[in-house]
């Protein structure tokens, strides 16, 4: 049998396979060819490229998951949306990908569906993490002086679409026209019952959340006795405009808690969270905001009034930094008898589940990890 006549037989394989049925219609998208001078495989974000005499070298099993890796990066939008760290560090770029794509292959249920040719970057510590999070913790072991593995099976190219650069409307398009092939074939094979879908492909998938909608909801739902009024006190925020309506009892939000992790990997998502803070500030008028700066410990506090608002960045005055134990800020809060109407952390997620033993609402603003977050608060993930 010919490479060309096998490569089909693959796709069809896969296509038809109750566990990877879903991804037909990204196999479908672009073309997928057998080349002579191609020394693995490879893809542009749309286009896949197998080479002829390394398949050859393959059993049909190992071609499958060849394949398969190939495809995942197209449905995982690698090349599309991992353009900035290709740029800082094409290495460990095209190895997280990999990493990740490598994950979902080896832990299919079939174990005899796909088998990962020699070479395929594989480790069971990044199951189920995102192309983000390996790539920080490569360049963590990078930085640390260790030698992680970083040679990938297959090929890359980030200019997508035949070493052509997209144009943004161009790349919404693909965005949109992978999502909804993705969603079809999701739902083709929940009908027939073989849906598994992996945690990379659900992430992809989930609706889109506005973390500041999230953030403003949280702090608007802290406000006590909205439905009770005065005109004992008119509503602030409308006298500046010669509106003179009353005021709810309690106008205010009571004390809120923001806690910033300080452990050293979220400084550039910080400044855009700290901008939203103020301008919700701003907008609700607290009684009180109290700051606290924690990694092992709470290591400093800062309580801001409204009068303080309107430039609260430019006051701030961060600490600390090395570890991090989410645990120090129910603990110091106990010590310290400091009540609150509401908690705000904001932390990377890179640690221990800990123990939050405390009733006062939680809203965990994550720029990485989520799984690590205590059942008892909610969660959403920043993207800046």
């Amino acid at each position: 049998m010919n490479q060309d006549t096998r490569l089909k037989k693959a796709h069809l394989h896969l296509m038809r396979h109750p566990e990877t049925a879903m991804y037909s219609g990204i196999i479908m998208m672009g073309t997928s060819e057998v080349i002579d001078d191609c020394p693995t495989a490879y893809t542009d974000g749309v286009n896949k490229k197998y080479g002829r005499k390394f398949i050859e070298t393959l059993n049909d099993a190992e071609l499958r998951a060849l394949i398969l890796h190939e495809n995942l990066h197209v449905a995982l939008k690698h090349v599309g949306r991992f353009k900035k760290q290709m740029k800082e560090n094409p290495q460990l770029m095209n190895a997280s990908a990999d990493y990740v794509v490598n994950d979902v292959i080896v832990n299919l249920q079939d174990n005899k569906l796909c088998e990962l040719p020699k070479g395929g970057l594989i480790d069971s510590k990044y199951h189920n993490w995102s192309v983000n999070d390996v790539y920080k913790d490569l360049k963590k072991q990078q930085k640390e002086g260790g030698q992680p593995k970083t040679e990938t099976l297959d090929e890359h190219g980030f200019g997508e679409g035949e070493g052509q650069e997209l144009t943004p409307e161009q790349s919404k398009e693909l965005s949109t026209k992978i999502d909804q092939v993705l969603r079809e074939g999701a739902i083709m094979a929940s009908r027939n019952g073989s849906l598994n879908t992996p945690r990379a492909i659900t992430e992809l998938l989930a609706p889109v959340v506005d973390w500041k909608d999230v953030l403003r909801d949280f702090i608007t739902n802290a406000i006590r006795g909205a439905d009770e009024y005065t005109f004992r006190r008119y509503n602030k925020r409308l006298m500046a405009n010669d509106m003179y309506y009353p005021s709810t009892i309690s106008e205010q939000v009571g004390e809120l808690i923001i806690s910033m992790d300080e452990s050293g990997s979220t400084m550039e998502e910080r400044k855009y969270f700290l901008a939203e803070v103020q301008s919700i500030c701003e907008m609700c008028q607290p009684e009180k905001v109290r700051i606290l700066w924690w990694d092992t410990r709470v290591s400093s506090e800062q309580v801001f009034d409204d009068k303080d608002y309107s430039n609260l960045i430019e006051k701030l005055k961060p600490t600390g930094g090395g570890g991090t134990a989410p645990e120090c800020i129910p603990e110091y809060l106990s010590e310290n008898n400091i009540n609150a109407e509401a908690i705000i952390v904001f932390t990377d997620g890179w640690f221990n589940t800990p123990e939050w033993n405390i009733a006062t609402p939680t809203l965990w603003v994550t720029t990485e990890r989520e799984d690590n977050i205590p059942s008892n608060g909610k969660v959403v993930k920043q993207s800046v």
